[in-house]
């Protein structure tokens, strides 16, 4: 899960993403499964070329995983592994994640896990 903490400052949502190092706006729209023209939108004013490590972005009320389940993918993950693995099919797994391109999947990234056996 993408490092969430809760706080009032300047975020209606009061939900927050701490920028790690070698982040961009890109990396983190793709990590917690939001549009990249969202997250700007929620942060107007932050520079997307000099993210400060360990500052704030606001993110939006809920992030659109109707589950609640999430995968954080590792080195060698596919979404064919990922769907073995959980006992979904890809369909389902790439239903739920359309920002993702899974010919193109990054460690780290967080996907949106379908129940099981759907």
């Amino acid at each position: 899960m993408p490092d969430l903490i809760n706080t009032d400052q300047n975020c209606a949502s009061g939900r927050f993403y701490i920028i790690k190092q070698g982040e961009t706006l890109t990396s983190i729209a793709s990590k917690v499964g939001i549009p990249l023209a969202l997250l700007i939108s929620l942060n107007q004013g932050v520079d997307p070329d000099n993210l400060p490590i360990g500052g704030l972005l606001c993110l939006p009320e809920e992030t659109p995983c109707p589950s609640g389940l999430f995968w954080e993918v590792s080195a060698g993950d596919t979404f064919y592994k990922i769907a073995q693995e959980r006992g979904v099919s890809v369909e389902a797994l790439r239903d739920l994640n359309p920002h993702v391109n899974p010919n193109n999947l990054q460690v780290g990234q967080i996907l949106c896990l379908p129940e099981r056996g759907v």
